[in-house]
């Protein structure tokens, strides 16, 4: 391991992304109605005005990450020729999977293909079917796929990829900012251009994590509710704050190598099992039939629904649905990069796609088939009604009316708790520590920045989250947050849209094709061997 210097606070990056998260959280309390509404505001301008950006950007990562993956760009090894990879493949899958995805396919893997199927919010509005038609269960389930497998992994695979690649191979910073060299040259190593990329970049994930967070307090809560009769207030929201963070903080502390490593392990397991049992319990041969169909349409209307700036699908689903995945996948992107370069030193690009791109997009449309499709076959046979439950109580609540109808609810319901609970946990001890590690000084992808950091920054998240929940309006505040990590997401889009340059012209343009010069192997090995 190399050390280049005292580790210290790097006051440039720190104290502006402190200072606005702490104003965001004075103003949610003081007028959480102004939060809301400039944020909502902020939030329509970018999806109404910027959808066409979404959408290229979207395919043109699709496109560039396929080209990698396929070409002789793939046999790059991160670190030089003979580097090793620090951590198994079953354990880096682990990492990558339960840290990038949190607790987003437990809970839309049933709410969405029900709110598409019932059209709750309008969705299926513009669509020449009806709700509840076997047309609409086509269709609910081939848009879930788009929306959660190949282009979003895409968007982190990307950053990490050319962050690993910068930093592991042609000897640049860790940092997000490295990424823009091939495009802006020696003007990435103005300070001012780097504090700038790492301010956003910082604030966009800390804010997302916070709404992440707190909306998956209120979701935890209902559940235990639902299930145990526990009521949703301020007390129990404090307690779950209290246990997620300890929980998190604990593992941060502790290091990438156990406790990241450790959490991330154990959710892989739960979220294989849930798999297998409803393999076991589920309607298996109509998933496998709606599956196989929903696919066929998805591929049918690949492009039109990649291009589609809601013109043709319709505001309520285009930009509520698809542009909004894509501005939180946006606004993670940079920073899950950064997590991603970390696990993946001695991979080959190819084997880093494969890890971070292949198969979690395969996992997610396995998920989302089997969770979704046997939603969807009790929904159309009157078996349950998910449809009124999400109507009457909200959109995430489908989630605790499906898993209260399996035979074995009173086990599986504790255990999606114990998902959802690791599932935060994991990605904020993931993100606490990429967070501490950019506002600090002179860090490499092998060190673990400073404790104190990690702690910091973890409080920081648990207490934003609990403050949007408790005493930021109920659900307002969560949603008030939520449109102002999205609208966070409207500032890394630009930076996005850089960094995916920046991997056409080094991959696809200059034609780096896996051929490095040993000179440059020999630097990287013994930097980091």
């Amino acid at each position: 391991m190399s050390t280049h210097g005292k580790k210290s606070l790097n006051r440039s990056v720190f104290i502006p992304a402190f200072a606005i998260i702490l104003l965001a959280v004075i103003i949610g309390l003081v007028n959480n109605e102004l939060l809301v509404s400039v944020a909502r505001q902020l939030f329509y301008l970018s999806l109404s005005d910027f959808g066409w950006l979404y959408q290229l950007l979207a395919i043109s990562t699709l496109g560039i990450t396929a080209y990698i993956f396929f070409s002789k760009a793939g046999n790059i090894r991160l670190g030089g020729e003979h580097a090793k990879p620090t951590f198994s493949m079953a354990a880096t899958f682990a990492m990558a999977l339960t840290g990038g995805i949190a607790t987003g396919v437990v809970t839309y893997s049933v709410n969405e293909p029900i709110i598409y199927l019932g059209n709750v919010y309008g969705e299926i509005s513009n669509q020449a079917f009806e709700p509840a038609s076997s047309e609409a269960a086509i269709f609910a389930l081939a848009r879930s796929f788009h929306n959660w497998s190949f282009i979003p992994y895409a968007m982190y695979s990307i950053v990490g990829l050319m962050i690993g690649y910068m930093h592991f191979n042609r000897q640049q910073r860790f940092s997000i900012s490295s990424t823009l060299t091939p495009i802006l040259g020696n003007t990435e190593r103005n300070p001012l251009v780097r504090a700038v990329v790492d301010i956003i970049s910082v604030l966009a994930i800390a804010l997302g994590l916070a709404s992440s967070l707190g909306a998956g307090l209120a979701l935890i809560s209902s559940g235990l509710e639902v299930e145990y009769g526990i009521a949703s207030n301020p007390t129990t929201w404090l307690i779950l704050t209290l246990v997620i963070s300890t929980i998190f903080i604990t593992s941060a502390v502790s290091g990438l190598k156990r406790g990241i490593r450790f959490l991330s392990s154990i959710n892989a397991y739960i979220f294989y099992a849930f798999v297998a049992i409803l393999v076991i319990i589920g309607p298996l041969n109509y998933i496998l039939s709606l599956s196989v169909t929903s696919l066929g349409y998805w591929l049918d209307n690949f492009f039109l629904w990649s291009f589609d700036t809601k013109e043709s699908g319709g505001e309520a689903l285009v930009t509520w649905w698809t542009m909004y995945d894509w501005s939180i996948w946006i606004a993670y992107a940079p920073l899950m990069g950064l997590f991603l370069a970390r696990i993946s030193y001695g991979r080959t690009l190819r084997e880093f796609l494969i890890i971070n791109w292949i198969l979690p997009s395969i996992f997610g449309i396995v998920w989302f088939a089997i969770w979704g499709g046997s939603a969807i076959k009790w929904q159309m046979d009157g078996t349950l009604d998910l449809v009124k439950v999400v109507t009457e109580s909200g959109a995430v609540s489908g989630l605790w009316g499906f898993l209260q109808h399996l035979p074995l609810s009173a086990l599986l319901i504790p255990l999606a708790i114990l998902t959802l609970i690791i599932s935060f946990s994991t990605a904020a001890d993931s993100m606490s520590s990429t967070i501490a590690t950019i506002c600090t000084k002179n860090m490499t992808a092998n060190e673990e920045p400073p404790r104190k950091q990690k702690v910091l920054w973890g409080l920081s998240i648990g207490v934003i989250a609990y403050i949007m929940v408790a005493f930021g309006g109920g659900a307002q505040g969560v949603d008030g947050i939520k449109f102002l990590a999205a609208a966070g997401g409207f500032i890394v889009l630009f930076l996005f849209a850089l960094i995916v340059a920046s991997a056409a012209k080094v991959f696809i343009m200059q034609g780096s094709q896996g051929q490095q010069p040993d000179a440059l192997n020999q630097q990287a090995e013994k930097a980091y061997e």
